[in-house]
């Protein structure tokens, strides 16, 4: 198995639950949480471009609610 190379989020502290990703080539980007390093979600950078832009929008906030 390859070894990624991983670089933490500059928005982590320094406690737990940091996020790591890694983007090995221009068409993959993983993700994993430092309490479950061997749990990766891999993805693309433009499913995970249309993520973020619609957590920021607001889009995803229904899915917090009880």
């Amino acid at each position: 198995m390859r070894t990624h190379r991983w670089r933490k989020s500059s928005y982590s502290s320094q406690g737990a639950n940091c996020l790591y990703v890694s983007a090995p080539n221009n068409a993959t980007i993983r993700l994993r949480e430092s309490d479950e390093p061997d749990t990766i979600l891999t993805t693309t950078p433009t499913a995970l471009a249309a993520l973020i832009r619609s957590a920021k929008a607001g889009r995803l906030d229904h899915l917090g609610a009880a």
